[in-house]
């Protein structure tokens, strides 16, 4: 293990091979109360070395209008939509179906599943010649910067994390969010979606939601770890291992086929599996979206 980064701040490191990466994932799984394995780190993996801006913040838009952009094109969806989406009436049920079908949110998806991150760190065959990305937090952790009422609503829930439901209860309108400070100005907030379709289930996700839509997550999270050191890692796989993951991961049967379900995730996965292993990027038809808006920077394929 290799390390870029130690001390304040997010920790990064270079892993050397698989192994150190499939240690390194599992790294304070170990619940002594519950005498279980119980990993507190939600994951999120990246085909290449991104920073973790929204959707939204990926429009480029000046952030002193981010706020109207984002009121304006949700109030719209909403207005559109409803036909589609007639039983859903929350907030937050709203945002994560606008979420899941590709509109610029203040999103980012996650999941609890290790493997689920490295899939999507190796899933592109035309980004295999570039260094991946799993990125590691702590949302057990995060839980310290949260404004008391949703701390509150956590304990009385006996939750590790929200729901859309315990969110609702806390704020009923996504606004009221805003309106309140933790720790810091910026509060970070993990919630698991509701189960829209197969991929959400079968991909274990769940979203960050930031209550600042002008604030970039891992600039958050490099202020918050320095007073909650170890709250966040970025793992850096390099290219050279990608091609071995992608496969082991495949043998684990973690591919399209599975994660995505449908003739979109299987012709994916097909595409990738007659694929020649090579250190040079392949030509590849932009994958089939993950159960959420991938994350990627305003210079990247969409």
């Amino acid at each position: 293990m290799a390390a870029r980064k130690r001390g304040l701040g997010i920790r990064v490191d270079v892993v050397e091979s698989i192994d150190a990466l499939m240690a390194e994932v599992f790294t304070g799984s170990y619940d002594r109360g519950l005498g279980r394995y119980r990993s507190p780190f939600a994951f999120r993996g990246m085909c290449g070395d991104w920073d973790l801006s929204t959707s939204l913040q990926r429009l480029r838009h000046p952030l002193s209008t981010l706020k109207t952009i984002e009121r304006v094109m949700f109030r719209n969806f909403r207005k559109y939509a409803y036909h589609e989406a007639v039983s859903i009436k929350s907030e937050w049920e709203w945002l994560s179906l606008a979420q899941h079908h590709g509109l610029p949110t203040r999103l980012l998806d996650w999941t609890f599943s290790p493997f689920v991150a490295m899939h999507f760190a190796t899933n592109e065959l035309d980004k295999m010649d570039t260094d991946g990305v799993v990125w590691m937090v702590d949302f057990i952790a995060s839980r310290e910067f949260l404004p008391d009422v949703l701390s509150t609503s956590l304990r009385k829930n006996a939750a590790n994390g929200f729901n859309v439901e315990l969110l609702e209860g806390a704020f009923p309108k996504i606004s009221d969010v805003e309106l309140h400070k933790g720790g810091m100005d910026a509060f970070a907030v993990f919630f698991e979606p509701p189960s829209l379709d197969p991929r959400i289930i079968n991909q274990f996700g769940l979203f960050s939601f930031l209550n600042r839509p002008d604030t970039l997550l891992n600039e958050w999270l490099e202020q918050a770890c320095t007073r909650s050191p170890g709250l966040a890692r970025k793992l850096i796989i390099p290219a050279r291992l990608k091609w071995e993951l992608r496969d082991k991961l495949d043998q684990m049967n973690m591919t399209e086929r599975v994660l995505m379900p449908g003739l979109d995730g299987l012709s994916a996965w097909l595409k990738r599996w007659y694929s020649p292993g090579s250190p040079r990027p392949v030509g590849a038809p932009v994958p089939p979206k993950r159960a959420t808006t991938k994350g990627k920077p305003p210079s990247s394929r969409v």
